[in-house]
């Protein structure tokens, strides 16, 4: 950010234009902004580096880490391999089982995407203690110490300070704090009695993730875990003192993104989106979803798909996936691929509706592919080329040309011939 403000071009900043086909000059006006971040750690050398914000592709984060339940590092990586294969800009770990630093450090060595972490997540394991035992400044020792691995973006919940809190309290919710992370700062206040330390101590936060250029994501501890809390006096209020917080970031030159809702019903995402540009000075949106019914267990993908596209065609720049597992598992290799494939569908979808530059030049590409009944060239451009040439190649064919649905019926096939001159002959054709 600092760069951007002084007119310096740096090497990730033209890496960014070239990715976007836009002017770089524009890009660092929108940085020195605030509204466009390029998350890009001193240390991580490996990293291909993406923007994030205004007038930029929507871009999709993949969670992904170490369970207590399920520690198995070879089947995370193959996560992580599948989540690059597929395009995936961002993978956070979420790791919150034992020494974590071990699979986050291969992670970072590997990865050309941007790799966030959660610090509250890791502060039991990383620092040995129980939540009660843990002093505030002991906090700030995790989150350099991921920042120092080469973590680009991390997710920090200051805006949970007591002033939320309360508000949060008088009200009262149906599913109360469903963020993870969230509700250990709240049990840690609540049982001390203390502020919450990333409040508290922002300003040396935000020194520590200067030093080695990490992008702060503002974490949503109040998100709403289900449609009847969304769009409450809890969300709102900690809103606000995230906007402030993100006016005190961009005064020490560190990067922000805010985090959005979890939960919302379809007719609420629009005007969420509104608000929290407002509030926040339009700085990058990043949804978890939002989910927009709670009766879909084995299927939040496309609960969270549908709800994503709504808020990304309005305004949000960077969607975070949910598998199937939501809610009920840890994921596998297939639900960490379709949760992938539904939020990629959903940032395409809005940036062909947002008008980004060159979104609908491969669903042109595939539709003139259709129109010559050219299925490989077909294959070469869908989102998911295994299964569609899986499912085509499923159910043997009379003519290749067409597919099984409607065989030598094919409204394309017939409309071709009849515009080449030739006649349209079913009982006759061989």
């Amino acid at each position: 950010m600092d760069a951007a403000k002084k007119g310096i071009v740096t090497s990730q900043m033209e890496t960014v234009a070239k990715k976007e086909k836009i002017n770089i000059k524009g890009l660092m006006s929108l940085m020195a902004e605030g509204k466009v971040v390029i998350p890009a750690n001193i240390n991580h050398k490996s990293l291909s580096a993406e923007g994030i914000g205004k007038g930029l592709k929507t871009k999709i984060n993949v969670n992904l880490g170490i369970s207590g339940d399920k520690k198995d590092y070879e089947l995370e990586m193959k996560k992580v391999k599948m989540a690059i294969d597929f395009g995936a800009e961002a993978i956070m770990d979420l790791s919150n089982y034992g020494k974590t630093n071990t699979f986050r450090t291969q992670l970072i060595e590997m990865s050309p995407a941007m790799i966030g972490t959660v610090p509250m997540y890791d502060a039991i394991g990383y620092l040995d203690k129980d939540l009660l035992e843990i002093t505030a400044k002991d906090f700030l020792k995790v989150v350099e110490a991921h920042a120092k691995e080469g973590v680009d973006f991390q997710t920090i919940h200051a805006g949970i300070n007591r002033r939320a809190v309360e508000t949060f309290k008088r009200e009262g919710r149906l599913m109360n704090i469903v963020s993870r992370g969230g509700s250990l700062l709240f049990a840690w206040m609540e049982m001390t009695g203390n502020e919450n330390p990333f409040f508290e101590y922002y300003d040396e936060v935000l020194e520590i993730l200067r030093e080695y250029d990490v992008t702060i994501s503002l974490g949503d501890a109040l998100r709403p875990g289900c449609i009847q809390d969304s769009t409450d006096a809890g969300q709102i209020a900690e809103l606000i003192e995230l906007g402030n917080l993100t006016k005190r970031a961009w005064e020490k030159d560190v990067q922000v993104m805010v985090e959005g809702p979890g939960h919302m019903a379809m007719n609420e995402i629009a005007a969420n989106m509104a608000i929290q540009k407002r509030i926040c000075h339009e700085a990058p949106f990043y949804v978890l979803g939002p989910l927009v019914t709670d009766i879909a267990p084995g299927y939040d993908h496309i609960t969270s798909a549908i709800g994503g596209a709504i808020a990304a065609s309005n305004g949000a720049d960077f969607l975070c996936y949910v598998t199937p597992a939501e809610h009920l598992r840890l994921p596998d290799e297939d639900d960490v691929r379709e949760g992938i494939i539904a939020s990629k569908i959903a940032a395409h979808a809005a940036d062909i509706a947002k008008g980004i530059k060159g979104a609908r030049d491969i669903d042109n590409k595939m539709s003139a592919a259709r129109h010559k009944l050219d299925w490989e060239e077909m294959f070469q451009y869908a989102i998911d080329p295994e299964k569609a040439r899986r499912y085509y190649n499923s159910v043997p064919i009379e003519e290749r040309h067409t597919c099984s649905m409607c065989g030598k019926m094919c409204a394309v096939r017939t409309t071709n011939k009849i515009l080449a001159g030739e006649k349209v002959e079913f009982c006759t054709e061989k």
